[in-house]
């Protein structure tokens, strides 16, 4: 019987398919607002309009949702591959949850005020 050795965190197929959904979501928001732009969504008003709409905050908060468990995934795993020392890689996994919730927290702060 052959003994293997297993390491890392082995994630797999889970973060990949959240990593595909993400930026489906992403994409789509995108789309939407490239979309608004052309479609005459220019000057601070009519951006407030368009945000009036519960519809565009949902989406909105979907994109932010979206684009920080992206990043966290990804940079998550950056520190993972190339981050030896435990210690360090914990303190940057940390850091790096931080910024991605008060990112969150403000950008949600800031579509509500809209």
């Amino acid at each position: 019987m052959l003994n293997r050795v297993v390491v890392g965190a082995h994630y797999g197929l889970k973060d990949w398919l959240a990593q595909r959904i993400t930026a489906l979501v992403m994409m789509l928001y995108t789309l939407f607002i490239a979309v608004a732009v052309l479609g005459g969504v220019h000057d601070f008003e009519s951006w407030r309009g368009l945000m009036a709409h519960g519809f565009v905050r949902f989406f909105s908060f979907l994109f932010i949702v979206s684009l920080c468990w992206h990043a966290w995934i990804g940079v998550r795993d950056i520190w993972m591959d190339y981050i030896k020392p435990v210690g360090i890689r914990l303190a940057l996994h940390s850091l790096t949850a931080l910024a991605l919730v008060g990112y969150a927290g403000w950008a949600i702060q800031v579509i509500w005020r809209l």
